[in-house]
């Protein structure tokens, strides 16, 4: 039995002190050494075996032999329970001042480790770890524990856990594994921390790409929605959350991705306001306008009306209302006709240019303007006129029609047509051009017809029984008080720049012609 306690003490000795090299043994070294003590041990046991053996052979003669087999089976018995107490208090002395195989302190592995070499090993692990970040390129960046002094807060925690880990419970330790790994505060420096996380190459300006609201492009006359741009820009104050609750945890991998670290676009594609906004694009767009001039034709339709289009950051659809009128200018410009010159066939037969004045096409702009939105919103297919301010005869080369009076001052003569008859026609006088009183040529609007009306001026005043201006205070009227009519008489004794009408002239005039008739003056 001296065997026995020698493998005992020589197993107690083992592990309850450090190696004599000064470094720290590893866990094959330890399994090593105590697998070398079992081998004492039993080498010490079959000792035992013999020994009790040879003591039950050299006994008394007396002894029968079944109570020699009893008696060597209760020394053998005797023996391995010897042999194992002493494992188990070996082993046990050793854990008094170690940690159980398999433990771990914030996934550093201590192992086998006495409560300074751990405390060692926890430093050295907490400077060595790193905290990947993964983007969502792809790329990596790492944050180290030395970049940012990684330091474990208190050894108390490892007093404690020591504590808990009762060197005579070793062997429940296999079947315990999670209870003999824990996580210990660790703090850090904040500073270093904003630092480093300032100096990530994911926030140099360089590489940031600015999130996009989903927008909307034009293909023919219908609209699509173009996919929002999430971009790359980060979120600074959520990643260094992460970052710190990453640390804290002991977390090796951060997925930016999945922290939900970027900043997002504030619409997506399916957005209820996005899709609405399409569709309201696409109604407008379905709208075509057809504008009647005459035999020609204007259409406004989706290849035109998308560009005047657009849609705002919370996607409310306008339309814009000065690209609207722009185009209804460059409209009119093409079709309004007022002081536009035109071909006029006098009743000399000879064809004669003639421009200014009043009389002619104006369109409303201002009023088409709504009309034209309004359409469009409603997305209204149409064909109509535009609004005028004002209209001629008909949209023929000269706009004129067949009902005017027309004026030759070279013959001081005037003709009155009505549908297309000659109504009446004589010789008239004009403004005075002696006294640079000439009668404005042109082609004019009747503005109104007034009987007995008084005209005045500084140096005169003048009854007529039939007055009908064209001109601001300029028009046809009768002239009794004058007995000559036509030849020169205009060149020095002309009128004040009216037309001055023998009175049955004035007077068939007066009873056929309408408001807006057009004089013609040339």
């Amino acid at each position: 039995m001296r065997t026995f306690f020698y493998g005992a003490q020589i197993l107690g000795d083992k592990y309850n002190r450090e190696p004599s090299w000064g470094g720290e043994i590893t866990d094959r070294e330890i399994e090593k050494r105590i697998e070398e003590s079992i081998d004492v041990l039993a080498e010490g046991f079959v000792e035992g075996i013999f020994e009790a053996s040879d003591e039950g052979i050299e006994g008394e003669e007396d002894v029968t032999k079944e109570e020699q087999v009893k008696e060597s089976r209760k020394k053998v018995y005797i023996a391995v329970a010897v042999c194992l107490i002493a494992l188990y208090s070996g082993i046990a002395i050793y854990f008094t001042n170690h940690f159980y195989f398999g433990s771990e302190i914030n996934a550093i592995s201590v192992s086998g480790k006495s409560l300074k070499s751990a405390q060692e090993q926890l430093a050295s692990g907490l400077q060595a770890y790193t905290l990947t970040l993964v983007e969502r390129s792809g790329s990596t960046e790492e944050i180290t524990g030395s970049d940012i002094g990684l330091r474990n807060n208190s050894d108390e925690d490892l007093y404690k856990f020591k504590e808990r880990q009762d060197p005579f419970r070793w062997f429940l330790a296999p079947f315990k594994g999670e209870d003999y790994k824990i996580r210990v505060q660790v703090v850090y420096d904040e500073k270093r921390l904003l630092k480093k996380i300032d100096s990530l190459a994911c926030f140099e300006p360089v590489n940031v790409i600015e999130p996009k609201n989903p927008g909307f492009v034009c293909l023919g006359k219908s609209f699509i929605v173009r996919a929002e741009d999430e971009g790359n820009k980060i979120n600074k104050l959520l990643l260094s959350s992460k970052i710190a609750e990453a640390i804290l945890n002991g977390e090796t991998k951060l997925d930016l991705e999945t922290a939900d670290c970027y900043v997002k676009p504030e619409y997506t594609c399916l957005s209820s306001e996005v899709v609405e906004a399409k569709n309201t694009l696409n109604k407008y767009v379905f709208s075509e306008i057809i504008y009647k001039f005459g035999e020609k034709e204007e259409v406004v339709d989706g290849l035109t009306i998308n560009g005047w289009l657009s849609a705002d950051e919370n996607y409310e659809v306008t339309v814009d209302e000065k690209k609207v009128a722009e185009w209804l200018r460059d409209l009119a410009e093409t079709y309004d006709t007022v002081g536009k010159t035109r071909n006029f066939t006098a009743s000399t037969g000879e064809t004669v240019l003639i421009g200014g004045g009043d009389y002619g096409w104006v369109m409303d702009v201002v009023k088409e303007t709504e009309n034209l939105m309004s359409d469009v919103k409603a997305g209204r297919k149409v064909t109509k006129e535009p609004a005028y301010r004002q209209t001629a005869a008909e949209r023929k080369s000269n706009d004129i029609g067949n009902v005017y009076v027309e004026i030759n001052i070279e013959q001081q003569r005037l003709w009155f047509y009505k549908d297309g008859l000659l109504m009446v026609e004589g010789s008239i006088v004009t403004g005075d051009v002696s006294k640079h009183r000439q009668t404005p040529k042109g082609i004019y609007r009747l503005k109104y017809k007034q009987r007995d009306a008084i005209l005045r001026g500084p140096d005169y005043e003048a009854p007529v029984t039939y007055w009908m201006p064209f001109n601001k205070g300029i028009g046809l009227h009768d002239a009794t008080w004058r007995s000559r009519f036509g030849g020169k008489i205009y060149m020095t004794n002309g009128s004040h720049g009216c037309v001055n009408l023998p009175f049955s002239v004035a007077e068939i005039i007066f009873d056929n012609i309408e408001v807006d008739t057009p004089v013609i003056v040339y």
